[in-house]
């Protein structure tokens, strides 16, 4: 056979690819690697056909093209997983334009794995070494050579299905089911390679896809509701939903809902009722910038507020605005897509806005970036606000926003004369200050607030990003004092939770601010999640795992607003009858019994504590639910079904049938 040759190195040069990739990655030597060579063969052999299909010159400028565009994928999708720990989807690659706006995080990203992207470029320079030289010539395939590659290929590709259908097929994270039946791109991409994975990212794009593992509702223990416990439900008639529902996959959310046991009311269960609201998603923020003397409103938060002492936020693909989905919706972010974009027209009935409005709160919210960005506009629409003041669309009138980042504090001092005297008032704040980079060389908060860190004794990044946050802490000092001289300190609750911890600190620098050594799995994630208010007398300390998704129906339960808990995917985390979950994208999890990685395969229990045999597989079933529900309630707009809400497009208005 002809072109025997440039098909050993097409073979070579991808198999060397996937290795390198789950390397630099998941920093071993894949364990599967025999099914990662299977499964990436019919890539090589196919990009040999490809390059023998013409004449000689043809197929060189190809396999040139061919072989940077290969390494060129690789390269991004490290780049990009370095910074969000997330395997790169071509609907975030469509839809990434506005990446341009961080090409210096990006490019520092690339100094910082110099070395890795070398080695992801060798196979480049030597096949300009093997060409030249002549060791590979490219020649033209006939007809019947090129029938025997299609055929090898057809043959390789069912050898490695045969495989996936009989290798690992047991558990909910089976190789069956990763490559069938549900969507974990990270755990997808360490078992079976980058190009597996991208692989099913793209059909699922073209062609839709909704997980499907079937797993059998479970209903509601006997004696798990109490006549005499009151909890946060309403009254729906589930069971002539699910008579009348037509739609199969309504019907097992329907079922689904149903059987979930709704979070008990408690002693903090309206503890805030009536007062106003100030919500903030921080950019960045960090527990290791809560400190008494750098960042002393944060730490008033804390130290007066309620202290959730083992809060985490998740890095979700899409970064922050999978961070202010999660915090501002209960739900999980579907893999994929845009959540914070797709959910465009949804009705919410448990967003902040939504509630508050009813109840005859002004509802505002800002943001001190660019107004569009992420959709945020569309997305704070149909979260319900009545207003939306960001840069591009007024804000700019108001404050500078030619900054890099621009300043909490400015945003703050210009925008609380809006609500504050109003009777009652909803303000809803994604700030920007804490983004990376962190340094003084082109991040003009780190720069503003320099003098107060200059002295410390850590890394330049590392004092930079305090820099960052101090803004934060300015702001904060702003609208304490505001609400202050206008008599709403102890009538507002304010409350602080980031989108993602500061991905911008590499995790030794992370560390240097840590009061503990943390680690790359979930330490990192730990954050903060800050609730307060002027009337609390004494802190109110919280140590059970929590997480994003938990602050929604948290804050509803203190406001004593009434909501259904079964239909938010968080808990009330000052309900004690139901276990705490924290989960991260890649569905590992975090329980008050221990810690389970998926991309490990391993369960490692808190001390002291014995599990059952099959616990890691049951909480992962109800994970995956979670993840299957949320998906759901985003494309079916499920709650628009359960409350019966029509929505009139034309008039921009909701009402009830």
């Amino acid at each position: 056979m002809k072109n025997l040759k440039e098909l050993t190195y097409w073979i070579i040069f991808i198999i060397y690819e996937e290795i390198i990739f789950s390397i630099l990655i998941f920093g071993s030597f894949p364990t599967t690697a025999p099914l990662i060579i299977l499964l990436s063969l019919p890539l090589a052999i196919g990009l040999n056909l490809i390059t023998s299909l013409l004449k000689r010159k043809a197929n060189v400028v190809i396999s040139y093209i061919l072989t940077f565009g290969v390494s060129f994928i690789v390269a991004a999708q490290l780049i990009y997983y370095k910074i969000y720990e997330a395997i790169l989807s071509f609907y975030s690659i469509i839809n990434g334009g506005q990446v341009a706006e961080f090409m210096t995080t990006i490019f520092e990203v690339m100094c910082q794995n110099w070395i890795g992207l070398i080695l992801i470029f060798i196979p480049f320079i030597l096949l300009i070494i093997l060409h030249l030289t002549k060791i590979l010539k490219f020649e033209r395939n006939s007809v019947k050579e090129i029938l025997v590659k299609i055929i090898i290929i057809l043959i390789v590709y069912m050898i490695g299905l045969v495989c996936i259908n009989t290798i690992n097929i047991e558990g909910i994270h089976s190789n069956k089911n990763l490559y069938y039946n549900i969507h974990i791109p990270k755990v997808t991409a360490n078992r079976m390679g980058l190009y597996t994975s991208m692989k099913l990212d793209l059909e699922r794009l073209i062609f839709g896809f909704d997980e499907k593992v079937t797993i059998e509702v479970s209903t509601i223990p006997e004696g798990a509701i109490k006549e005499e416990t009151k909890y946060n439900i309403t009254e729906i008639d589930f069971d002539t939903l699910i008579a009348n529902e037509q739609n199969k996959n309504v019907k097992t959310m329907n079922e689904y809902f149903a059987n979930q046991i709704p979070s008990e009311q408690n002693e903090y269960t309206g503890m805030f009722k009536g007062k106003n609201l100030v919500v903030f998603v921080a950019e960045g923020l960090s527990n290791v910038a809560i400190r008494e003397d750098l960042t002393p409103n944060l730490y008033k938060l804390y130290s007066e507020g309620f202290q959730f002492d083992n809060f985490y936020t998740p890095l979700f693909p899409v970064s922050t605005a999978d961070g202010e989905y999660m915090t501002d919706t209960s739900l999980i972010p579907k893999e994929g897509v845009w959540s914070i974009y797709k959910i465009k027209g949804n009705y919410m009935p448990y967003s902040y806005a939504n509630v508050f409005k009813k109840l005859g709160y002004s509802t505002n919210s800002y943001h001190n970036h660019t107004a569009t960005y992420y959709h945020r506009d569309v997305y704070l629409k149909t979260m319900g606000y009545d207003s939306y003041l960001a840069k591009g669309n007024g804000l700019e009138k108001r404050m500078n926003t030619k900054l890099w980042p621009n300043s909490d504090y400015e945003m703050i001092d210009v925008t609380v004369d809006d609500y504050i005297n109003n009777d009652k008032f909803l303000a809803y704040y994604m700030t920007v200050s804490g983004h990376l980079n962190y340094t003084t060389n082109g991040n003009c908060m780190a720069t503003r607030n320099w003098e107060q860190v200059k002295d410390l004794p850590y890394s330049h990044k590392a004092r930079a990003y305090l820099a960052t946050q101090i803004e934060l802490d300015k702001a904060i000092g702003e609208l304490i004092n505001k609400l202050e001289l206008a008599g709403k300190l102890e009538d507002t609750v304010i409350v602080l939770s980031p989108d993602h911890y500061p991905y911008g600190l590499t995790l030794s620098e992370l560390n240097e601010l840590s009061t503990y050594e943390r680690d790359n799995t979930f330490e990192k994630h730990h954050t903060p999640l800050l609730i307060w208010s002027g009337s609390m007398e004494k802190p109110i300390k919280i140590e059970k795992p929590c997480s994003s998704l938990d602050v929604l129906p948290t804050v509803l339960n203190l406001f004593g607003i009434e909501y259904d808990s079964r239909l938010l995917i968080g808990n009330d985390i000052l309900s004690n009858n139901k276990e705490q979950i924290v989960i991260f994208s890649d569905r590992s999890f975090i329980t008050e019994k221990g810690r389970y990685s998926s991309v490990k395969g391993i369960f490692t229990p808190n001390e002291g504590v014995e599990v059952e045999e099959n616990y890691v597989e049951e909480i992962s079933e109800i994970i995956y639910q979670k993840f299957k529900m949320s998906a759901m309630i985003l494309d079916y707009d499920y709650y628009r079904k359960i409350f019966n809400i029509n929505w009139n497009e034309k008039n921009d208005i909701l009402s009830t049938k």
